[in-house]
């Protein structure tokens, strides 16, 4: 199983990237992101699908995980409108009842959620009138449902648009924003624009 990397300092909150890309080698801007993570003091990331290439999660190490953390990141590719696969597993077979919700299910109370996300398109394309219809806050509703459901304050999901004709400095601009985002308890972060793509890009993976 791959370890966690963490740089931690005792004064400030715990926080808990749990990555969630299939093929992270072959996308420049999650990679980019990953890095920008680990430079953050206070935080640890937690590649679900270097952990578990198999697909079979250890319930408990998650679990303790979560119980050691102060706040939770999500960060995966925008697929299809959704978490992938693993991320989706990972939430069915760890947030289960009497853990995060329920009877005695008290051991995320208190503790943030936040989306990080990446999309392929430009912002514009989200939205009414855009080719998706939905912002993509509104998409990932079901994140901000879960952060009540189990006790957790939901933040502004953190969303790098345009991931597909991203410009270097556009690339810096979004590591500095999730820098700033991972180092603060709230609050909303930049993302760079682009010119808008294709209206058949907006959907793809990043």
């Amino acid at each position: 199983m791959a370890s966690e990397q963490e740089t931690s300092v005792a004064s400030e909150p715990r926080t808990l990237v749990v990555l969630a890309h299939p093929q992270l080698a072959t996308s420049r801007v999650n990679t980019a992101l990953v890095d920008a993570a680990r430079s953050v003091a206070g935080v640890t990331v937690h590649d679900l699908y270097a952990t578990y290439p198999d697909g079979r999660i250890d319930i408990a190490r998650e679990q303790g995980l979560l119980r050691a953390h102060d706040r939770i990141v999500l960060q995966f590719p925008f697929y299809w409108y959704a978490a992938t696969p693993l991320l989706k597993q990972w939430l069915d077979e760890v947030f289960v009842y009497g853990f995060a919700y329920g009877t005695d299910g008290s051991a995320l109370h208190g503790k943030t959620l936040r989306v990080a996300t990446t999309v392929g398109g430009p912002s514009d394309a989200y939205g009414p009138g855009g080719a998706n219809r939905f912002s993509v806050s509104d998409l990932l509703r079901p994140f901000d449902v879960t952060a009540g459901v189990t006790g957790m304050r939901y933040e502004e999901p953190f969303v790098a648009y345009g991931t597909r004709r991203m410009d270097e400095s556009g690339l810096t601009a979004q590591q500095d924003a999730y820098r700033a985002v991972l180092r603060t308890s709230s609050g909303t972060s930049e993302t760079a624009r682009i010119a808008p793509a294709a209206a058949e890009e907006s959907s793809l993976a990043a």
